[in-house]
């Protein structure tokens, strides 16, 4: 017996195999053309190319396993020594000023105003 699921009672109930081979809300047909790419664009059309697709792109993720791998006893969120140094450094420094800046805050709202 087949089953599939049902909007009305948000069960399962037996259904015929056609439709739970086809479950609502799916089509059964194919789209005749394929997908565009959407995260990499091809330097030539797949038909023109050989075996394998080029991209524009160099693939960096060797680099940055052999980076974020190798054990230096360096912390994973400075292995990259500048950029990484910056952002750490930049968020540090705003989370001290903002903490210094609620401080002050809190201190202004907490005296009583002179008249």
């Amino acid at each position: 017996m087949y089953y599939k699921f049902s909007r009305f009672t948000q069960r399962l109930t037996g259904a015929a195999s056609s439709t739970a081979h086809s479950p609502q809300g799916l089509r059964s047909n194919i789209p005749s053309e394929s997908p565009t790419i959407v995260f990499a664009t091809p330097t030539k059309v797949v038909s023109q190319s050989s075996h394998a697709v080029e991209y524009m792109g160099v693939n960096k993720v060797p680099d940055l396993q052999r980076i974020f791998q190798a054990s230096d006893e360096i912390p994973v969120h400075l292995k990259r020594v500048v950029p990484d140094r910056l952002l750490y450094r930049t968020t540090m420094a705003l989370t001290v000023g903002g903490a210094l800046y609620c401080l002050v805050a809190l201190y202004i709202a907490a005296q009583p105003k002179n008249k």
